[in-house]
């Protein structure tokens, strides 16, 4: 019985690390500098969001309407390491994942929209606007 306790102690100690490594690894240091995304206008960003009907799966701050609940809220999205928990959070990969998200996730939910690049340079502009 004395045993269970301390591997129950013990591995509960090693849950709460691993959790807590886990948050820091996936989140930018607040003192990261802004992504910049090469010919992206972040103002007309939220525009094209609402174009391509992405707040109807994505709940994203400052775009009016954006409050789905089917996809993960895109609040912060300039602190995240990852994209889609696969590739690291820089313009290249954002913009690919915006138009051709089963290029980076095969059978991901993320539909391709036929986002067209002006655009989502524009989302992405907007998006790394997020803190």
């Amino acid at each position: 019985m004395r045993r269970q306790k301390e591997f129950r102690r013990r591995l509960l100690g090693a849950a709460l690390l691993v959790a807590a490594l886990g948050s820091v690894a996936c989140e930018r240091k607040d003192d990261a500098p802004a992504q910049v995304v090469a010919q992206g206008h972040p103002d007309r960003g939220p525009d094209a969001i609402n174009r391509y009907g992405c707040g109807s799966c994505h709940n994203i701050p400052g775009v009016r309407g954006a409050n789905g609940l089917a996809a993960p809220p895109l609040t912060s999205f300039s602190k995240r390491a990852f994209i889609a928990g696969e590739v690291p959070n820089n313009p290249e990969n954002l913009i690919t994942w915006i138009t051709v998200p089963q290029s980076i996730e095969p059978g991901t939910a993320m539909p391709n929209l036929g986002v067209l690049d002006e655009d989502a340079r524009d989302i992405a502009a907007y998006l790394y606007t997020l803190k």
